[in-house]
């Protein structure tokens, strides 16, 4: 009676195939399972809903500026706990975390280089890095960078994304918005052309100083732009927000965005830009 005996063991066990995680992402506008390497091919934006995920610097840098012209200023620069603060978490230990996930030291990082043969200056935001909060040094290098294009005579393109002041400085991040807009008004009264790239999210006192501060403010589709949550601002005027509030698209319409521009055309745009109101 074979027929009813297992004649070959393991019939029913097969070899355990191990999957690398995060080589497939749920886009979170439309749901779609999206495969990694395809995606990075987009520029990490999704093929079936155009919705633009985060990306780090690396890859604006490697979008804008001609290939091998790139040159950082003041890498070295780095956050310190001037404060002593430790409540919840210590802020000396966070700087670590978060330069040891980025491999950056800061939440801003500043390059001359070319863009379609353009001399510029570029500076590209991380959120990545404390949530890309401004604290005393990001404003640095954010003045420095506006300073070398006041001397240089450049354009100055800031890709902007932040969850705000880092409030693990105080007052000493409060202040880099009164700096960084000092800084731009002398750039303007020199003739200096500067564009703001607003990206998901830029908000606090990133949009409250230099993020909106631009000749030209372009953004990318679908980034959240504002300087509170929308929540906070519907406990505070008791209201309900209109649909899409705080979008880009919804302040392209309101007039505080000029231009919303996919990032696979960020570049073209910015040269066409640039080219016609720096007479580069």
């Amino acid at each position: 009676m074979n027929w009813f005996r297992r004649t070959k063991k393991n019939l029913l066990e097969t070899e355990k195939k191990n999957i690398p995680d995060g080589l497939w992402i749920k886009c979170p506008s439309c749901s779609e399972i999206l495969y990694k390497p395809e995606l990075d091919k987009t520029l990490s934006v999704c093929r079936h809903c155009g919705h633009h995920f985060r990306v780090r610097p690396q890859v604006y840098l490697d979008l804008l500026l001609d290939e091998g012209t790139a040159n950082e200023l003041n890498p070295e620069l780095k956050s310190r706990n001037p404060l002593g603060f430790k409540e919840g978490r210590n802020y000396s230990d966070q700087l670590k975390k978060a330069a040891k996930k980025t491999g950056a030291n800061e939440a801003v990082r500043c390059f001359q280089g070319l863009l379609d043969s353009i001399p510029v200056a570029l500076g590209v935001m991380d959120f990545g890095f404390i949530g890309g909060s401004m604290g005393s040094v990001v404003g640095e290098k954010v003045a420095r960078l506006t300073a070398y294009a006041t001397e240089n005579h450049c354009p100055l393109i800031l890709i902007c994304a932040s969850g705000g002041a880092r409030m693990q400085e105080g007052a000493l991040s409060l202040m880099q918005m009164a700096k960084t807009s000092a800084y731009l008004a002398k750039y303007s009264e020199e003739g200096g052309l500067y564009i703001p790239i607003l990206t998901d999210p830029t908000s606090g006192g990133v949009t409250a100083s230099y993020g909106m501060l631009g000749d030209v403010i372009l953004a990318e589709p679908g980034a959240f732009i504002g300087f509170a949550g929308p929540r906070v601002i519907k406990q505070t005027i008791g209201q309900d927000l209109p649909k899409g509030f705080q979008r880009s698209e919804f302040l392209l319409d309101k007039g505080f965005v000029d231009h919303i521009v996919t990032r696979k055309d960020l570049k073209p745009t910015l040269a066409k830009i640039i080219r016609h109101l720096h007479g580069t």
